[in-house]
C-alpha cells in the first residue's frame, strides 16, 4: 500500500536523459493555467510484485507443421508431433495440452504407454523421452541420447516394459521404459541378414512383434528386406527379399499373414507358410495401358490391414496414386471388400491411424474411423457408415483457415453477447457430419470456478472475422463475419483492385470492437474501412459509402483559385459522401492517371442481410494523382458520441457516423497549429516519380509459410529504405506553391503569407509491410510513399557528401532547381538539432563531409544486425534491390533507427498518427469540467487533444453539426505513441462513454419512440471531484508518462527501455486494481503500477521473437494475453499470480483411472496349438542378467526434470522441507491408520475366537471321556 502526494499545480517533470526540448507539462503556446488544479490527490496502490507470474496457459489452433500422430486406444487421447519440437495432446472437449521439447528437435515418432500414463517420443537428434502423463502439464522423466546410431523406428508392445529400437544402421537394440537404459541384447544387421547377401540392407523401416508370438520380431529394412527374428533362439526364421522398398508392414490380427507398402504403388500379401514369394500383388490405382504395362505409381506410404467379424477386412492407405494425372489431391483410399473409395484430401497427407476398439493385436480388431492427419488439418472419417463420413472436429483446428492477419482479446465480456452470437452463428454451420460421438473423448476437463466470458476475434487474409468463445482456457467459434460481401467481386486482371492487390483485397488489418454497444469496425488492406451494427433480424440495406482523399501532398502546381474553389474538407454541416478535393492536371505520366477513385467498389444497391453483423458504412481513401491510398494504421470509434476517427502516415479524419458525413480531414501538422513542437522544412513540390501501386497494397496473406509470397510487417528503421522511384530524365523544375493549413473546420481555410510547399517526408507508420517476392517479369518494387534515407544530420554533425555545410542557428538553404527552402517555425523557437525522440539511438560522433556518412551506415548496420543502403537525393535512377536473405534479417530482427523520430532542421518529416482514443477529458487547461475529446498520438511522440461540442438532444444530434477543432494542446514523450488510458483521482479506470445495445431492425412502437440510451461515465462519482480532473496515462515506445488533467502537469515518468522498444502496451486490470502491461521488441513482458509507473514485472519471455508475435500480441483484463505463436496456433498467456495458482484446476486431466479390458479367451484348442506366446518372458532374455549391460558409448541417459531426481533436486530450501514433512506426515498417517484397522481386525477375530471356544466348552461339558 503506496500513498502518493499530488505535485501542486504548475510543476512539471521533464523526462530524464531525454532530448526532448519542451517541457512535459503541456501547451506549447505557454498559457498559464488557469483551471482549478487539487492541493494534493491520494491514491492507494494495492499491487505488488508478488501479484505477477508470467506462465502460459494453453495453446489453441492446429498444430503447426505436424510430422506424428499417436493414440491409446484406452485412455482415448491422441498424440501429435511437430517439426519444431512440440507435443499436443488432446482428449475430450477441453483436454488440451501443449508441451515442448527445451532442444526444439522435430519429433519423428511417438509411442503411448497404452493405459500406463505415459508417452515415448523420438526425436531427430536421436534422443528418446518419456513423458509422465498422469499430472496437468506432462513433465518428461527420462532421456536416452543415442551417441553412435541413428533412431528410424520404435515399436513398444501391449504391456511389455521393453522399447524396441531401430536405428538407420539397421540394428535393433531394446530399452528398458521403467529405468530408460539399453540392454546388452542387439539384433545386428549382419546377423538378420544371410551372410551371403552383399550389400546392407539400410535403414529400419519397420518393427513389430507377431500377433501368433510374441516371441517373434518382424523387422523390416527400407531395401525390402523382411526378416522374422526369434528372440529366444536369437536367430531369424525366415527372410523375405524384394525387389522394391518397403515403406511400411501391417499384420493380419491372427499373426499368419501380413502387408507390405512399396515404392511403386503396390500391395504385396505374406503368408507364412511359403516366404519365398507373395502370395498376392495388387497395384490399387495401376492400370493396364494398351501395350500390357501397368502404368507408374506413387509410393503407398502406409498402410493398415484391419478385420472385422461382421464383414470384410479393412486396408487403409496413403499414396499409390498414379503419375499421370498431374496436380492430383493427395488421397486416403479405404479398401472394403470390393468397394474401393478414395477420399481426396485439401493438404498433403502426414499420417494417418486406424482406430479400433481393442489394444491386443492377437484380436479381431474393429475398426471404427481412421484419423487423418494433414499437413493443415486434422480429420476423422467414421468407417461405421458406408459413405465414410467424417466427424465434426470440436477442436479449434481451423483458426488457420484464412491466414490470421490481427487479433483482439476481450475478457469480463457482457454475459448475454456468447449466447447470442452463438445462435446466430448455429443457424449457418456444415451439415453432413458422422452423428457418432467424437472418438477422441479421453481425459476430465470440469469447468473452473472462477470463470468469466472471454471472447478473441480474429481478423483473416480473405477478409473474414471469427468470433471465438475463450472462456474458461478453451476455444470455440461463435460466429463468422465475411467483410467481402459489401464489395462487388474484382474480376480478375481487370480493374481497380487488380492493380492494387492480387489475391487479398478483403485482407483484415485492425478491427474495433464495443461490446457493450456492440458497434464493430473493420479495417481492411485496401484502405477501407466498414463499420457494422448488429441485429437479431434479417433486413434490406443500403449501404452508404464515404470517399475520402486523405492525401496531403501535391504534384502540381494549385493556383490561389484553385485552393478557394476547393477547400481540403467539407463545411460543417456538408452531407457530402465524398470531400472536395482539388482538381489537378495531368502530372505527366505515359498513361491516365488514377485520381479520386477508391481502391475497391461497393454495391451500391440494395442488398439482403442475414441476421448477426450488418454493414452500415463504408469509408474508403481515395488514389490522389496516381497514387494509391496509404494504409490505415488506427482507428477509434465511439457509440456514444457517434463518431469514428482514422488516422495514418498522412494525417487524420473524423466521420459522424450518424450523418454520414466527414467532419474533419487534415494533414497531422495541420492538427497543431501554432503549437507545432518540431522545425521542419519546407520544399518546392516534389518531381514526378512512378507510381508506387505495385508494392502499397499487396496481399497480406502472403506473409505466412508459402515461400512464394511473403509479405513482411517490418519494424524496421526506415532510413534502410531508399526512395529510387525517381528518374533523372523525369525531373522537373517547379515553383513554390501555397497550400491551406486550416486549423478549424468552422474557420475558414487561411492561406500562410508566405508560400510553404507540400511536406515531403518519410513513411513512419508503426506497420510497414515489405514485398520479398514480386510476381511478374520486370517487375520493379516500389515503395509505398516518397522515402528517404536520412542520415545527414546527427546531434548537429552535418554527415551527408552532398549537403552543404550547415551554421549553428541557421537552416540549410540548397541552391539548386528546388529553390530556396524556408523553415517554419513558431516565435522564439530556435531550430533543433538533435533527435526529438530517444526512438533514435543517437551518435554523437565528430564525423566530417566525405566519410560521416559511410561510417555512420556502417555503424548503424553494425548496431542493428540489418543492411542499409546509401541513397542520394539529387542521384536516385536505380532500382531498389530486395533479396530474400534481407527479408529473413528484417522479419526476425528488432533494432531500429526510426527516421520518423529524428528531427533537425534539414529533416522533412511525415508524422504518421499512431493511436487515438475518445473519451471525457480536458481539451484545454481553463476547462473546468470534462468534454468529449478526442486523443491522438503521433509517430514522433507528440500527443494532440481535439475537443469537441456535440449537441446533447437526441434530434438536435442527428441534424446539428458536431464541433471540432485542434485546441494547441501538445504534450511529449519519447518514441510513437501506443497508448492512452484515464484514470480517476482515486486510481481507477475511466471507461469510455457508450451507447446502450438497441436492435435497430426491430419495429418502433408509434406510442413509445425509441432513443438512445447512453452510459456515461464521469471522470468522478461525485460534483465537487469533477473539477479535480483526472489522470491521463500515456505509453510510447519509450516510456510512459502520468498527466494530471486539466493542468497537464507530468506527474510521474518511467523509462521503459533504452536498448530497445515497446511494441504493445495496455491500460488493464489485474488483481481488482490497475497497471500498464507493455510487451517489448526483445521479447519482455513488463508490468508498471499505475499511477505512479513503478516497475511490478519484467520477465523476459519471448527472446527469440519475430513479427508475427509482433504483430498479434494484446493484453487484456484479468492478467491474461495472447499472441500468435505460429501461422496456425494461438498461445495464450497470464501474467497474474493469482490465476497461475487456480491453473492447475482449470486445465484438463489427461490420465483417468481406466481398467485394461481383458484379453478374449482364446479356447483351449486354440491356445494349444497357436503356440507360447503368454509364456515369453522378456525380462528373462533382456535383462542385465542375462544379457549384459550395453555399451556406455552407445547412448546415454538423461535424468528428467519430472523424474523423481527432478523433484529431489527442485525440492530444496523451505518449501521442499515443507513439502517433505507434509509427505512423511501423511505416510505416518496412513501407517497408523492401516496399524489401527489390524489391531480392530485382531480384536474382532479374538473376540470371535473366544465366543467359539465357549460354546464348545458348554457343548463337551456333560460327556464323558468315551463319548467324544
Amino acid at each position: 500500500m503506496k500513498k502518493f502526494r499530488k505535485v501542486l499545480d504548475g510543476l512539471t517533470t521533464s523526462s530524464p536523459g531525454g532530448t526532448i526540448g519542451s517541457p512535459s507539462s503541456g501547451s506549447a503556446a505557454g498559457t498559464p493555467t488557469s483551471a482549478p488544479t487539487p492541493k494534493e490527490i491520494d491514491v492507494q496502490e494495492t499491487l505488488v510484485s508478488e501479484n505477477f507470474q508470467l506462465s502460459k496457459t494453453v495453446r489453441h489452433g492446429f498444430p503447426y507443421q505436424p510430422t506424428a500422430l499417436a493414440f491409446d486406444p484406452v485412455q482415448k487421447i491422441l498424440a501429435i508431433g511437430t517439426r519444431t519440437g512440440g507435443v499436443r495432446i488432446l482428449g475430450r472437449p477441453g483436454v488440451d495440452c501443449y508441451c515442448q521439447h527445451e532442444t526444439g528437435a522435430a519429433v519423428l515418432q511417438l509411442v503411448f504407454l497404452i493405459n500406463e500414463g505415459a508417452l515415448v517420443t523420438a526425436c531427430a537428434d536421436d534422443t528418446l523421452h518419456l513423458w509422465n502423463l498422469r499430472q496437468r502439464r506432462p513433465a518428461i522423466l527420462h532421456s536416452l541420447k543415442f551417441n553412435r546410431e541413428r533412431v528410424t523406428f520404435c515399436h513398444l508392445p501391449f504391456q511389455s516394459k521393453w522399447l524396441y529400437v531401430g536405428t538407420e544402421r539397421g540394428n535393433t537394440h531394446m530399452v528398458n521404459i521403467e529405468s530408460f537404459v539399453l540392454s546388452g541384447y542387439v539384433i545386428m544387421w549382419n546377423k538378420a541378414i544371410e551372410l551371403a547377401t552383399k550389400t546392407h540392407p539400410g535403414p529400419v523401416v519397420h518393427l513389430s512383434d507377431s500377433p501368433k508370438d510374441e516371441g517373434k520380431l518382424l523387422i523390416g529394412f527400407e531395401s525390402g528386406t523382411v526378416v522374422q527374428w526369434d528372440l529366444r533362439c536369437k536367430k531369424a526364421d525366415f527372410r523375405i527379399y524384394y525387389d522394391e522398398a518397403i515403406h511400411s508392414v501391417s499384420w493380419h490380427h491372427e499373426g499368419k499373414q501380413f502387408m507390405c507398402s512399396h515404392s511403386d504403388g503396390s500391395l504385396t500379401m505374406w503368408n507364412l507358410r511359403n516366404t519365398t514369394k507373395p502370395f498376392q500383388v495388387t497395384f490399387p490405382h495401376g492400370k493396364i495401358q494398351r501395350d500390357g504395362r501397368k502404368e507408374s505409381c506413387k509410393p503407398i506410404l502406409k498402410v493398415e490391414y484391419k478385420t472385422s467379424k461382421s464383414s470384410e477386412p479393412f486396408i487403409v492407405f496413403s499414396g499409390g496414386l498414379s503419375y499421370d494425372k498431374a496436380g492430383r489431391r493427395p488421397t486416403l483410399t479405404i479398401m472394403h471388400g470390393k468397394a474401393i473409395t478414395v477420399l481426396e484430401m485439401d493438404y498433403p497427407i502426414v499420417e494417418f491411424m486406424v482406430l479400433c476398439d481393442t489394444p491386443y493385436n492377437n484380436e479381431v480388431q474393429e475398426p471404427s474411423a481412421v484419423v487423418v492427419l494433414l499437413e493443415k488439418d486434422l480429420i476423422v472419417v467414421d468407417l461405421t457408415q458406408s459413405n465414410f463420413p467424417v466427424f465434426e472436429n470440436p477442436y479449434p483446428m481451423d483458426v488457420h483457415e484464412s491466414p490470421v492477419t490481427c487479433t483482439a482479446y476481450f475478457a469480463d465480456c457482457p454475459p448475454d453477447i456468447i449466447p447470442i452470437l452463438y445462435s446466430i452463428g448455429a443457424k449457418h454451420k456444415k451439415t453432413g457430419y458422422s452423428q457418432k460421438e467424437w472418438p477422441i473423448s479421453g481425459g476430465l476437463w470440469t469447468l473452473g470456478s472462477n470463470t468469466y466470458p472471454e471472447i478473441i476475434l480474429t481478423g483473416h487474409a480473405d477478409g473474414s472475422i471469427k468470433f471465438w468463445d475463450a472462456s474458461a482456457i478453451t476455444l470455440q467459434m461463435l460466429y463468422k463475419l465475411k467483410t467481402s460481401k459489401v464489395f462487388e467481386k474484382p474480376k480478375p486482371g481487370e480493374g481497380r483492385a487488380a492493380d492494387l492487390v492480387e489475391e487479398d483485397p478483403f485482407a483484415v488489418q485492425m478491427v474495433s470492437w464495443c461490446p457493450q454497444s456492440r458497434i464493430f469496425c473493420v479495417v481492411g488492406i485496401s484502405a477501407h474501412i466498414i463499420l457494422y451494427r448488429f441485429s437479431k433480424y434479417e433486413a434490406n440495406t443500403q449501404i452508404v459509402c464515404l470517399d475520402i482523399r486523405l492525401q496531403c501532398e501535391s504534384d502540381d502546381v494549385i493556383t490561389p483559385s484553385e485552393n478557394e474553389n476547393n477547400p481540403c474538407f467539407p463545411e460543417p454541416g456538408s452531407h457530402s459522401p465524398q470531400a472536395p478535393h482539388p482538381v489537378s492536371p495531368s502530372s505527366g505520366t505515359p498513361e491516365g492517371v488514377k485520381d479520386s477513385i477508391p481502391c475497391l467498389k461497393v454495391k451500391d444497391r440494395v442488398v439482403r442481410v442475414p441476421p448477426g453483423y450488418q454493414a452500415e458504412l463504408v469509408i474508403q481513401l481515395l488514389w490522389v494523382d496516381g497514387e494509391p491510398p496509404q494504409q490505415i494504421s488506427t482507428l477509434d470509434i465511439n457509440s456514444a458520441y457517434g463518431l469514428l476517427a482514422f488516422g495514418n502516415c498522412n494525417g487524420l479524419a473524423i466521420v459522424d457516423y450518424l450523418q454520414k458525413t466527414i467532419l474533419l480531414c487534415m494533414s497531422t501538422l495541420d492538427l497543431y497549429g501554432t503549437s507545432d513542437p518540431y522545425q521542419r522544412l519546407t520544399r518546392s513540390p516534389r518531381r514526378n516519380r512512378q507510381s508506387t501501386s505495385d508494392f502499397s497494397m499487396r496481399g497480406l496473406s502472403n506473409f505466412y509459410s508459402d515461400s512464394k509470397k511473403r509479405i513482411r510487417t517490418s519494424y524496421q528503421s526506415l532510413t534502410e529504405l531508399s526512395d529510387n522511384q525517381q528518374s533523372i530524365d523525369m525531373e522537373r523544375s517547379k515553383s513554390p506553391t501555397s497550400v491551406q493549413y486550416p486549423t478549424s473546420l468552422h474557420n475558414d481555410p487561411r492561406v500562410l503569407p508566405e508560400p510553404v510547399a507540400s511536406l515531403r517526408a518519410s513513411h513512419c507508420s508503426p506497420v510497414f509491410y515489405l514485398l520479398d517476392n514480386v510476381k511478374g517479369p520486370g517487375r520493379k518494387l516500389s515503395l509505398p510513399t516518397d522515402l528517404k534515407t536520412d542520415l545527414d544530420h546527427v546531434n548537429g554533425h552535418c554527415t551527408s557528401p552532398t549537403s552543404q555545410p550547415c551554421s549553428a542557428g541557421k537552416p540549410r538553404v540548397p541552391m539548386g532547381p528546388e529553390g530556396p527552402r524556408l523553415t517554419r517555425r513558431g516565435p522564439g523557437r530556435p531550430p533543433f538539432r538533435k533527435a526529438q525522440s530517444a526512438a533514435c539511438m543517437e551518435i554523437s560522433l565528430p564525423v566530417s563531409h566525405t566519410e560521416g556518412y559511410a561510417s555512420r551506415r556502417a555503424m548503424l548496420q553494425q548496431l542493428h544486425g540489418v543492411s542499409m543502403y546509401s541513397h542520394d537525393e539529387h542521384h536516385s535512377s536505380s532500382a531498389y534491390c530486395w533479396n530474400e536473405r534481407a527479408a529473413e534479417s528484417r522479419e526476425n530482427s528488432f533494432s531500429r533507427s526510426r527516421s520518423s523520430s529524428v528531427s533537425s532542421i534539414d529533416r522533412d518529416t511525415k508524422e504518421a498518427i499512431t493511436t487515438l482514443q475518445f473519451g471525457e477529458s480536458y481539451g484545454r487547461k481553463s476547462d473546468a469540467l470534462p468534454t468529449p475529446c478526442l486523443w491522438v498520438g503521433t509517430s514522433l511522440g507528440v500527443v494532440v487533444l481535439i475537443p469537441m461540442s456535440l449537441p446533447t438532444d437526441q434530434e438536435e444530434r442527428m441534424e446539428e453539426a458536431v464541433t471540432i477543432g485542434p485546441c494547441g494542446t501538445v504534450l511529449m514523450l519519447k518514441g510513437s505513441v501506443l497508448r492512452f488510458g484515464f484514470l480517476d483521482c482515486m486510481g481507477a479506470v475511466i471507461q469510455s462513454p457508450y451507447e446502450a445495445w438497441r436492435d435497430p431492425n426491430v419495429p418502433e412502437d408509434p406510442d413509445r419512440p425509441r432513443r438512445r440510451k447512453l452510459v456515461n461515465f464521469s471522470p468522478s462519482s461525485s460534483q465537487d471531484a469533477c473539477g479535480d480532473g483526472h489522470l491521463a496515462v500515456v505509453c510510447s515506445e519509450r516510456q510512459a508518462k502520468v498527466f494530471l488533467m486539466p493542468s497537464q502537469s507530468c506527474l510521474f515518468v518511467h523509462n521503459i527501455t533504452e536498448s530497445s522498444f515497446v511494441l504493445r502496451a495496455d491500460v488493464v486490470s489485474a488483481c481488482n486494481s490497475v497497471c500498464l502491461a507493455c510487451f517489448c521488441a526483445n521479447g519482455h513482458v513488463m508490468t508498471l503500477s499505475l499511477p505512479s509507473l513503478r516497475p511490478l514485472m519484467d520477465v523476459n519471455y519471448l527472446p527469440l521473437t519475430d513479427m508475427r508475435i509482433a504483430r498479434t500480441f494484446c493484453f487484456t483484463n484479468g492478467g491474461q494475453a495472447l499472441y500468435l505463436s505460429s501461422p496456425t496456433e494461438i498461445q495464450r498467456i497470464t501474467y497474474s499470480q493469482e490465476m497461475c495458482d487456480n491453473l492447475q484446476e482449470m486445465l484438463g486431466e489427461l490420465f483417468t483411472p481406466i481398467e485394461t479390458p481383458e484379453a478374449q479367451n482364446r479356447g483351449f484348442l486354440k491356445g494349444f496349438f497357436g503356440g507360447n506366446a503368454n509364456t515369453f518372458d522378456r525380462e528373462e532374455l533382456f535383462g542385465e542378467a542375462a544379457s549384459g549391460k550395453a555399451s556406455r558409448s552407445l547412448a546415454q541417459h538423461i535424468p528428467g526434470q519430472g523424474g523423481m531426481e527432478g523433484m529431489k533436486v527442485a525440492a530444496g530450501g523451505v518449501v521442499g522441507d515443507l513439502a517433505r514433512a507434509r509427505i512423511a506426515l501423511d505416510e505416518r498417517g496412513q501407517r497408523l491408520g492401516e496399524l489401527e484397522d489390524r489391531t480392530a481386525l485382531m480384536m474382532s477375530s479374538a473376540e470371535g475366537f473366544s465366543k467359539h471356544a465357549h460354546e464348545l466348552m458348554l457343548k463337551c461339558k456333560d460327556k464323558k471321556w468315551y463319548q467324544f
